[in-house]
């Protein structure tokens, strides 16, 4: 792929590496010819930045659901071999991209240490690196929000999540409204935090030609955002979540227009019963861009279990066309995640992504297929069969050796297994026929 023209525009002119866009789409399970035009529409992306080789991991229509995982510092607890011992584990429990969101100690050498230690797509949130650059939040340039996506997008980061949705007027709408929590997304704090002070536009919202500029000459995948996210179900499905909805749309026909792949970030805290609405409503105004969900969670009261809560909401809004989840880990709303956090996260954002591909168009024959073998493992009793299909095999295997049955079946029944008693009397009945 030649450096002046971007994935996006290759994919319009049809000019795409075929070879390697056919093993990519061997590993989805769809025909590499729609998977081009897919692209080519913006209705999937697949980030990768021009001076980083990682596995290609497509998310959008007709692909499987894809999981995110976070890691990385904060000012309290700065542990930079533990963050990449994260990202390491998360990548090995399966998620599809990891995000370094570090917020304190050296940014540069941090960042670069985790990218390096993974292969699949990596992600940021500029504005956190530009955010340490005043020794105020409010007092950076609006220089210092371009530098940070210039220098991260030089060291090979794949995608960028940029908060250019809230302006002023979004902004207004939030003031004017009846919120309980406010503004809980970081990103759009800060953003928002820096306009008020100093009575300026959103500099990534009025300088967003050229953000794309320095994104494009990278190949950066642009995240949009979502930085009017509720977060707590008292006040999901407000009017300023809608209000910047509507920005992002036109943000995403600039992207595209520009020849830079763009993917759309949504809520958040969202019951279950307006997941629906809520995806499907992104969906529309943002044109069927690519959907990545933190969560959403379905409850504020799962301290503890917040994957849990929000592994019911991924798979709710997996089911609607949300194509890329977050996940959530038992720290959610605690504090910083330890690695046995991030690993139970992940497994229970790929369960949900899983029960989603089970009925989304162009996954749904090849996820149920997979139940299917397992249900046929149960039945036979192959016990190395079903450890191998599990979300998390070494789990599997460790919960059935911590009891282990004296028969063939699980320890819960025993020789009073409901399909073995079965077996054993279909099998007599059919002799008893056959004699």
């Amino acid at each position: 792929m030649g450096k002046s023209e971007t994935m996006l525009e290759l994919a319009r002119k049809n000019k795409l590496d075929f070879e390697w866009i056919k093993k990519v789409a061997e590993t989805e399970g769809v025909d590499a010819e729609k998977l081009i035009r897919l692209i080519a529409k913006g209705e999937v992306i697949v980030p990768k930045n021009t001076k980083r080789e990682c596995i290609p991991k497509p998310v959008g229509r007709l692909v499987s659901t894809k999981v995110n995982a976070n890691v990385g510092t904060s000012v309290d607890y700065v542990n930079v071999e533990e963050e990449v011992e994260k990202a390491v584990v998360a990548e090995k429990s399966g998620a599809d991209f990891i995000m370094d969101l570090s917020t304190a100690g050296d940014l540069n050498k941090i960042r670069r240490k985790i990218m390096n230690s993974i292969n699949v797509p990596f992600g940021t949130v500029p504005i956190y690196q530009a955010a340490r650059m005043a020794k105020v939040v409010v007092d950076m340039s609006e220089d210092d929000f371009f530098k940070a996506v210039e220098v991260q997008a030089k060291d090979g980061v794949d995608f960028m999540t940029i908060h250019a949705g809230v302006n002023w007027i979004s902004v207004e709408r939030l003031l004017r409204s009846n919120r309980l929590l406010g503004v809980v997304s970081r990103g759009g704090a800060i953003t928002i935090g820096w306009m008020i002070h100093n009575e300026k536009e959103n500099p990534y919202y009025k300088d967003f030609d050229y953000l794309l500029e320095i994104l494009r000459e990278y190949d950066v995948t642009v995240s949009l955002g979502d930085a009017l996210r509720p977060g707590c179900i008292y006040d999901a499905s407000d009017r300023a979540k809608y209000m910047e909805f509507i920005v992002l749309g036109e943000l995403v026909e600039k992207c595209r227009n520009a020849g830079v792949q763009a993917m759309v970030e949504g809520p958040g805290h969202v019951p279950i019963d307006e997941i629906e609405t809520s995806v499907k409503a992104m969906k529309y105004l943002c044109k069927n861009a690519p959907l990545y969900l933190l969560g959403p969670l379905v409850t504020d009261i799962a301290a503890g279990y917040d994957h849990i809560a929000a592994a019911i909401g991924g798979a709710v809004a997996g089911m609607y066309g949300a194509d890329l989840i977050c996940y959530v880990t038992p720290s959610e709303h605690l504090a910083l995640p330890t690695v046995d956090d991030v690993r139970e996260g992940v497994i229970a954002a790929k369960i949900a992504a899983h029960a989603a591909d089970l009925v989304k168009d162009g996954q749904r024959e090849r996820a149920r297929a997979i139940d299917y073998e397992m249900s046929l493992a149960r039945k036979d009793f192959n016990w190395e069969k079903q450890f191998r299909l599990s979300i998390d095999p070494k789990k599997a295997r460790k919960i059935w050796e911590r009891r282990k049955s004296k028969s063939e079946a699980c320890s819960m029944c025993g020789d009073m297994c409901a399909i073995k008693i079965v077996k054993q009397a279909l099998e007599e009945a059919g002799k008893s026929r056959n004699s």
